[in-house]
This record gives structure tokens, sequence and C-alpha cells, in this order.
């Protein structure tokens, strides 16, 4: 649990409006054994990767709790540190989750929780409960507050958020970016799959202005349309089919305005 001083079990937990949830916890230990020194990564251009004793650590450490009034960070005796960050989701493209349908003995189909829009899944032949995929679009730019520790990887983070909201995408679809607000923009910069954000917000400090972590799909220049499942790929025909008849709706609701424009011009000019 969150609240436990223990960091030797495996987990990576939520914290939502105050309330500590587990959604992440692996059969193998998720904090591992450090090394003598704490390998921490520097973000100022002319430094690289500095190794901090456990003094200069603590100290560290303690330089940012002072700036933040909750939520600090805890160093324990392994030489490990946990701490919370704040993910923000900002997926464009429908994700593929779990649901439950109940079916009766007449085989009509219960859904619980919201309407598909695509789905797959057995059907039994008499009552009960059977998983089906559910293709849908999360809330636009939800935060989720997870704790974390100091070797959790980009890629833990991931599939544990992925494994929290029950999403069965293949995770290498996601990707963590790293946001900075700058100049009146905002900035997004990649994190490779072995970077360690606690780390690296401790380097950085609290400011969200400096460093934000952001979930996005991964842009990696073509689409590989052989990660996506069926009932996606069908979820994209339906909404490419959806937009390609706006467009047309558009165009020809533009076309018919300059039409009875010309017509009107003609019979003015009429004799």
């Amino acid at each position: 649990m969150t609240g436990s001083n223990s960091m030797s079990s495996g987990y990576c937990s939520l914290d939502e409006e105050g309330e500590d949830f587990t959604f992440f916890t692996a059969k193998s230990t998720f904090f591992r054994q450090p090394p003598k020194l704490v390998k921490q990564k520097e973000v100022e251009e002319d430094r690289g990767p500095k190794a901090l004793s456990e003094e200069e650590l603590r100290a560290r450490i303690e330089d940012y709790n002072s700036m933040v009034s909750e939520n600090g960070m805890k160093l324990g005796a392994d030489g490990l540190y946990t701490g919370f960050i704040k993910v923000h989701l900002r997926l464009s493209r429908p994700v593929t989750m779990l649901t439950m349908e109940w079916t009766g003995l007449d085989g009509q189909a219960e859904r619980q929780g919201r309407p598909m829009t695509v789905s797959e899944g057995q059907e039994g032949a008499g009552a009960g409960f059977s998983e089906k995929r559910t293709s849908f679009y999360l809330p636009s730019d939800c935060v989720k507050q997870i704790h974390i520790s100091s070797t959790t990887t980009v890629r833990e983070v991931i599939q544990g958020l992925l494994k929290k909201f029950m999403v069965q995408d293949n995770p290498r679809k996601f990707a963590l970016y790293r946001q900075t607000h700058r100049d009146g923009q905002d900035l997004f910069q990649k994190l490779p799959l072995v970077e360690c954000p606690l780390a690296l917000r401790l380097v950085v400090g609290p400011d969200p202005e400096l460093l934000s972590f952001v979930l996005k799909e991964n842009e990696t220049g073509e689409v590989d349309w052989h990660a996506f499942s069926v009932p996606e790929l069908q979820n994209f025909l339906v909404i490419l089919e959806k937009e390609e008849a706006e467009r047309v709706r558009l165009v020809e609701q533009r076309f018919a305005v300059y039409r009875q424009s010309l017509q009107k011009a003609l019979q003015e000019d009429q004799p």
C-alpha cells in the first residue's frame, strides 16, 4: 500500500482525490536493488549524469520536500526513494477495454457500463457473464497521480496506467512525454523507456511549468496497423466514414450556396 514505508514489495499506485489505489503489482520486486551510488539525470545542457552519495541525495530530497506542501519524497534505508508524479492523459484515438456483458437465457445481452461502439466476444450457450472488448475515447486531459520509486521506468509507468484502466492495447502504442512550458509555448519531448520519471522530477523540482508528464500516442511517423485489433480497425472505419460523410455534406452545402448565388446573379442580369 502507498501508506507503507516498506519499499521492498513491488507496486505502482495511483492517488486520486486523496485516495490511494494500488493498480500495478508484480510477482517480482518492482523496486529494484540500487547500486552503491544512485545515478540521477541532470537536465542542464552542460551537465551529464551525476552520481549522488547518500548524503547528497538526502539533501536534495529535503530541498524538494521543502517546496511542496504534500506528497513529498521519502528516502529508504536501501538507497531507493519513493514519491508521486502526475501524468496527463491526452489520447486522441480510442482505446480498447474489457467490459462484462450479461447474457440471459433468451440470448439477450445486457451490457454493464457504457454502451459499446465496437465489441467482440464469445457467445455463451446459457445465461452468464462474458468478456467484451470495447473501443471508446478516454476523457480529454485526464490527470492521474501515481506513486512510484526512483527505479520505476517509463515503460513500467505506461504499463501500470494501462493496467489501471484495463486497457488492452499494446503498450508500444503509447509513449510518455516530457512537457516544458517556455516562452509561452508547450514543448514536448518523448522520454526513453528506460528513463526514471521520479529521478527526473527530483532533478527538475516540483514546478509543473518546468516539467509535466503526458501520456500520448507513440508518434513514430508511420502507423503500424498490425498492432491494432480487429474491433479497433472496424471502429476506425466507422469514424472515417462519419468524417467522410460530414466533409461531403459541408462541400455540398458550400457549392449549393455558390450555385444559388450564380443563379441569382444570372436572373438579375437578364433583361
